[in-house]
């Protein structure tokens, strides 16, 4: 499993808004240490946008911004946002993908699930908040899941 450079700009453009949380809209040019093409930026912000991440303001003090708290936005909702459902092989994916050939016998589909599933929690409860924090280290320093 390897993420994306899409799921990791992603990432990067939420993390770039929640250490300017309550600062005001952020212009794209704001963003420029993410050394990313406009256009690049938009699409990756239009996609946090639409997954209900990040709220857009017109006019000439405009720009995006978080529509939450830092402490109430997961990296499992970001990555979801750039990547879709993230799973460890198309088995366990709720998707309209036909089943492997091998599914209804596959000795490692337990290993899927089990994985898919621990990761699955586990980035749902780190938060941007525990990131600018470096709250990462252990277990029960990462906050409860919020979504």
């Amino acid at each position: 499993m390897k993420l994306s450079t899409k799921g990791k700009y992603g990432l990067y453009a939420m993390i770039f808004l929640a250490r300017r949380h309550g600062e005001g809209p952020q212009s794209l040019k704001a963003f420029g240490e993410l050394n990313l093409p406009e256009a690049y930026l938009e699409q990756l912000l239009g996609s946090l946008r639409r997954a209900g991440l990040v709220n857009t303001v017109r006019g000439t003090q405009g720009g995006y911004l978080l529509s939450r708290e830092p402490e109430k936005i997961t990296v499992k909702e970001i990555l979801e946002a750039m990547e879709g459902p993230l799973c460890f092989a198309d088995c366990v994916a709720d998707s309209d993908q036909p089943p492997c050939a091998h599914s209804g016998d596959c000795p490692a589909r337990g290993v899927w699930e089990y994985l898919t599933g621990e990761i699955n929690a586990l980035l749902g409860r780190i938060t941007l908040s525990d990131i600018l924090n470096q709250n990462l280290h252990h277990p029960e320093n990462v906050t409860e899941e919020t979504t």
